[in-house]
């Protein structure tokens, strides 16, 4: 009997202790509260990142018939305020003309029902080398906010200038966005990236909390927006929609309505607007995720719900023998950029090439590596169409082993004619000599017209 007690009573004790491991038998059930989920307020579908107050205008065919006529969420980050850039209408200038500048912008937004905005701390550089915008952007900085913002708003699209060095407008800045929106693109899925923003916070409905509580997440196509001033190369490339469609809840083409946004950029007024709010907006398919052709609609393949997180190809140094050259700068840059980002491939018919800084200057820097064990004495070549100065000349760069000479040339083209506006580009080139042999030619295609922003 007292065997048949002892029994009972470790049966008992192995049935409470599965219902319930922790607690005695007996002892109250308490249920843990459901988690809060993700703030749907600021869930986008498209997320546009761009450089300054105005450059959603390079793209406001889509996201205005996404947002207006196709229900699609769109949220906008500007990686500046715009403090630098010309007023138009009146004197303020610097921070008073950036906080005009954000007023602008969010008004312009709203026409197209966009008002999820938000503002890096970028200044506003006049440069058209993406290495000195994303020094003045703060890089680091930028790219922990913009993989923040992706985390916060859960894009399933992610669009943003093409960092890329064309002729155009090619404002550094606009390539710096392009930039970071491709890291924060390809890191915000990665949850070893940035991670005190996923960690879950102590007490999230009290104060003096530390952990922000998001949640990795993994975008499922990226595209680009190019503002090279000849557009039409850019076609095939992705989709394309026009300003003369009209819009399905306006009533109106897309001209019509992009002309209503621009307005509100009343400092930025253009004296060429008529043919802005008339362009085609070209999208580059960078990457998909998803099963999707090249110029099938942005939201071709998208269905709702996370993806699993896709990495990146990633930086590999490069293979090089011997001696070799190769333009330096953001050319150098972007070829690394891109391999490591994987959209290499997708971006090969952006060709080295260049316009005029002002005083028609222009600079090239170009990198001459010595791969061998020995120092070299390496001639650089330069073949330079008529009227360039100063003329070329051969001149000899000693080398170290396995290193490589940043060597800068700074030319000036020309006297300027009208027909250089439509005049092909102009084809410099430049290659070493050394060891006995030639290694290596680069070319850059320089257009003879000004781009408007210093080099």
């Amino acid at each position: 009997m007292r065997l048949r007690l002892r029994d009972a009573a470790c049966a008992v004790w192995m049935v409470c202790g599965l219902v319930a491991a922790a607690p005695m038998c007996g002892q109250a059930v308490e249920h843990a509260p459901a988690l809060p989920r993700p703030d749907d307020r600021y869930k986008a579908d498209v997320l546009l990142m761009v450089a300054h107050p105005d450059d959603d205008t390079g793209v406001l065919n889509y996201i205005t018939r996404a947002s207006l006529d196709e229900g699609k969420r769109v949220a906008v980050i500007f990686t500046t305020r715009g403090n630098s850039g010309g007023n138009a209408i009146g004197m303020e200038q610097g921070k008073a003309m950036s906080d005009e500048r954000e007023m602008e912008a969010r008004r312009s937004l709203a026409l197209s029902g966009i008002t999820n905005v938000w503002f890096l701390h970028g200044t506003d550089t006049a440069t058209q080398d993406v290495l000195h915008s994303l020094e003045t952007l703060g890089h680091g900085e930028a790219l922990e906010e913009t993989v923040r913002l992706i985390r916060l708003t859960r894009p399933e699209v992610v669009l943003t200038w093409m960092p890329g060095y064309v002729v155009g407008e090619n404002h550094g800045d606009h390539q710096a966005s392009g930039v970071v929106a491709t890291e924060a693109f390809d890191l915000a899925g990665d949850p070893t990236k940035f991670a005190e923003q996923m960690d879950a916070p102590r007490r999230y409905f009290d104060i003096n909390n530390y952990g922000e509580g998001l949640h990795p997440w993994q975008p499922k196509k990226l595209y680009y927006v190019s503002d090279a001033s000849h557009q039409a190369f850019l076609e095939h490339h992705g989709p394309k929609y026009l300003a003369s469609d009209v819009s399905r809840t306006k009533g109106v083409p897309y001209a019509t309505l992009n002309k209503a946004a621009w307005d509100q950029y009343a400092t930025q007024t253009d004296p060429e607007l008529d043919y802005y709010v008339h362009m085609p907006d070209y999208l580059i398919l960078a990457k998909s995720y998803v099963r999707s052709t090249t110029e099938a609609d942005v939201w071709d393949g998208i269905t709702p719900g996370p993806i699993a997180y896709r990495s990146a190809p990633g930086y590999q140094p490069p293979t090089r023998s011997g001696v070799s050259l190769e333009l330096g700068g953001p050319w150098a840059f972007y070829r690394e950029f891109q391999e490591a980002h994987g959209v290499l491939s997708v971006l090969r018919f952006v060709a080295p090439q260049a316009a005029l800084s002002s005083y028609r200057d222009l600079w090239v820097p170009l990198l001459l590596h010595n791969d061998t064990d020995e120092a070299r004495d390496l001639t650089l070549q330069a073949t330079l169409p008529d009227g360039w100065t100063p003329a070329a000349k051969d001149t000899v760069y000693h080398v170290e082993a396995h290193a490589t000479y940043p060597a800068q040339m700074f030319l000036k083209a020309p006297a300027e004619k009208a027909s250089d506006k439509d005049a092909p580009p102009q084809r410099l080139r430049w290659s070493i000599a050394g060891a006995g042999g030639s290694s290596g030619e680069v070319t850059l295609a320089v257009t003879l017209e000004y781009n408007g922003v210093p080099q």
